[in-house]
């Protein structure tokens, strides 16, 4: 079995549950978030959702995930914001548990934020020029 299915069991039962105590309605809506991401990467990999590994949940896959539901599935900015904070919020209690899945950066969830920014989207990993553009 890999990391990801009992990280995502505790991420439920620890987390929402215990720590939080999140609504059915909460639970339920990250249970169909988790789903959906689930299925996507089976269809990418193709792998087993019980085979899929951290790094099959890399950024270009999450990345392509958000333009999936919209295209596939005609989900709303709303849904799609809604889904890619549960992932945000799994990653950043993953981190915690797995920290050398997100050995190239300091927590998987400023990984994760990085690639989920439209500007990042293209080169996972690439950091957004801060300075102020050039004036001719």
């Amino acid at each position: 079995m890999s990391a990801v299915a009992p990280t995502l069991e505790a991420f439920f039962t620890q987390r929402l549950m215990s720590q939080k105590r999140a609504s059915r309605h909460t639970i339920a809506a990250y249970r169909d978030g988790f789903r959906l991401l689930l299925a996507f990467a089976h269809d990418r990999c193709g792998k087993a959702p019980s085979q899929l590994e951290f790094d099959d949940l890399d950024a270009p896959a999450i990345g392509a995930f958000p333009d999936h539901l919209e295209r596939e599935r005609g989900n709303s900015a709303q849904s799609r914001n809604t889904r890619l904070a549960a992932i945000h919020s799994l990653f950043r209690f993953a981190a915690l548990r797995h920290p050398g899945h997100a050995a190239p950066h300091r927590t998987g969830a400023c990984h994760l934020a990085q690639a989920l920014r439209p500007d990042h989207r293209a080169v996972p990993g690439a950091r957004r020029d801060q300075r102020a553009p050039r004036r001719s």
